[in-house]
């Protein structure tokens, strides 16, 4: 019986050495990754979301301010879906969207499609069109409908997670540089509200599985989170990126997402690039995000 005990204490003292060295691992290599371009801020969080992973978390600049831009959009969507949820609003409304709403020089996919506007939108397209496809133009039509970026931001501090601050609209932001260092957010925020939109803890079922879907068929940012991961893995995320000012700095590169691994497994993941070098390439952010993925992807599978 000693034996057997002995025999169990050491086999779970081995399994507890091996996996605290896989931690220490992980960690030293995002570090690596994320210290590897002078001039840039990158913040990471990053957890498990299984039994066995879901009590590590492994952070860089965790409680920073990096400013979202499109990350905003999982943000704004959550709201839009709890109003569903509450029967304020349905997935089947028509929102009569105007020339007026669908402003030039900004990304919008519906303006393209609807050059003149005058058209009834049901509000799950709206949705669609502002996750899916990024479109600027769908996600202040949103901010409208709710009341304003205030309004969102009362909904996500009114979640317990109060490192978010909602501002400004894309029009604001698209007429003022500075407008986006308004729209802030902590990485390890994101990655609580991912994990609460995760366990199912904001919305019913339909609205959760609406916005799941359409983060998954998100097709932007496909040189980020999903740049290095294996073609046809599903990943729910919404990316987010600045442009460049005039001294080629790129405040905001992000991507934030659930990935789920081939056993099923899965793990939330939040990286914000912020850099302040001139002539910044954006490739050199996108790169940082997807390294990072990468490792993280390799880790969970080992685990």
């Amino acid at each position: 019986m000693k034996i057997m005990r002995y025999f169990i204490l050491a086999i779970s003292f081995f399994i507890c050495t091996t996996i605290c060295a896989q931690n220490t691992l992980f960690q030293s290599q995002i570090e690596k990754i994320a210290n590897s371009e002078k001039g840039m801020t990158v913040g990471v969080a990053i957890k498990g979301l299984d039994e066995g992973t879901s009590n590590e978390i492994f952070s860089i600049n965790g409680n920073a301010h990096f400013p979202m831009q499109s990350v905003y959009k999982f943000p704004l969507a959550l709201a839009v879906l709890h109003q569903v949820d509450q029967g304020k609003l349905s997935l089947e409304q028509k929102i009569k969207v105007t020339k007026k709403d669908l402003l030039p020089n900004t990304w919008s996919p519906l303006r393209k499609k609807y050059p003149e506007g005058n058209v009834d939108i049901a509000l799950k397209d709206l949705l669609s069109y502002m996750v899916s496809q990024s479109d600027n133009n769908a996600c202040d039509i949103l901010f409208r409908l709710m009341g304003g970026p205030k309004e969102v931001e009362k909904y996500i501090h009114s979640l317990g997670i109060k490192g978010i601050a909602i501002v400004g609209t894309e029009e604001e932001m698209h007429d003022n540089w500075n407008i986006q260092f308004t729209n802030w957010a902590e990485p390890l925020a994101l990655m609580q509200l991912l994990d609460l939109f995760y366990q199912k803890k904001l919305l019913e079922k339909p609205t959760h599985d609406f916005l799941w879907k359409i983060m998954v068929e998100t097709s932007t940012g496909a040189n980020k989170i999903k740049a290095l991961l294996p073609e046809g893995s599903e990943i729910a995320h919404k990316s987010g990126s600045s442009g460049k000012n005039e001294k080629g700095e790129v405040p905001a590169s992000n991507d934030i997402g659930i990935v789920t691994l081939p056993n099923g497994k899965r793990f939330s993941i939040v990286v914000m690039v912020s850099s302040k070098k001139k002539n910044t390439d954006e490739g050199e952010c996108e790169k940082i995000i997807a390294q990072i993925a990468k490792i993280a992807w390799d880790y969970y599978q080992s685990r």
